[in-house]
């Protein structure tokens, strides 16, 4: 990865990889003797370079162990009170909007962890634990309210049943996929264009064939992290074209 100049602030939108370089890179450490003494410090350095990535994995284990704990009744309203359903969007928004995220349904979250010591700490490396943050959160935020304004308008045009205003709606997906989408300027040229593509296509298609609310949050998801990751570039490019201009400038003088 291209390093910004001394003195200047990091800026990872503009500063790519080439995705062919990184697997040789990879390929040949993994080739070196010794692999299996290098692999330990290796793991702990990637965790240890994305703290918020690794706190929010082992949160979710610690969540859903509670879960597992106490009865199946009790679960249900643990997980109803932390849903961003419109009910509970209405009364306490800012409560479930903290609290669903760090919430799971089901068998213990397998991949979801995986996903997040492994994807998310590679965003988080990428873009600075303060960045990470905030597009995770912008990504889960930001689609949640999208996704509860469209089943407000549509329970009220009788398109949908009210059932689904106290729904159960709990878990990292909105601000994952906000997140992954925007990774895809971490790379240049085809790359970006098929990660981009394979995204939106995916989640366009399952909105089309059987749509749910969650498909439609995830659209919302992707499309948030598409528009961050578009700002966030074309930003930082006329920063550093108006530095090399101005550097120009006193080269010259």
């Amino acid at each position: 990865m291209v390093a910004p100049a001394s003195g200047r602030p990091r800026a990872p939108w503009i500063h790519t990889v080439d995705l062919g370089t990184e697997i040789r890179a990879a390929w040949a450490w993994l080739r070196r003797p010794e692999l299996l003494r290098r692999i330990p410090p290796a793991v702990r350095h990637h965790l240890g370079a994305a703290p918020a990535s690794t706190a929010y994995a082992f949160t979710l284990f610690v969540t859903w162990w509670t879960l597992r704990g106490v009865g199946g009744s009790v679960e249900r309203r643990l997980i109803l009170s932390a849903s961003t359903n419109l009910h509970n969007m209405q009364h306490n928004p800012i409560q479930v909007l903290v609290a669903s995220a760090f919430w799971t349904e089901g068998q213990f979250p397998w991949l979801t962890i995986a996903e997040f010591l492994v994807l998310m700490a590679a965003a988080e490396r990428w873009l600075g634990t303060g960045r990470w943050i905030l597009l995770f959160a912008t990504g889960h935020i930001g689609a949640t309210l999208l996704t509860v304004t469209a089943i407000s308008r549509l329970i009220d045009r009788g398109v949908i049943p009210t059932r689904v205003a106290v729904a159960a709606d709990v878990g990292t997906s909105y601000g994952f996929t906000a997140v992954l989408t925007a990774m895809a300027f971490l790379f240049r040229g085809k790359v970006r264009v098929l990660w981009l593509g394979l995204i939106l296509v995916t989640l366009a298609t399952a909105l089309a064939v059987g749509p749910t609310f969650t498909d439609y949050g995830h659209l919302c998801a992707a499309l948030i992290g598409l528009l961050v990751g578009t700002v966030a570039t074309t930003f930082w490019r006329r920063v550093e074209r108006a530095r090399n201009r101005a550097a120009e400038v006193d080269q010259e003088a």
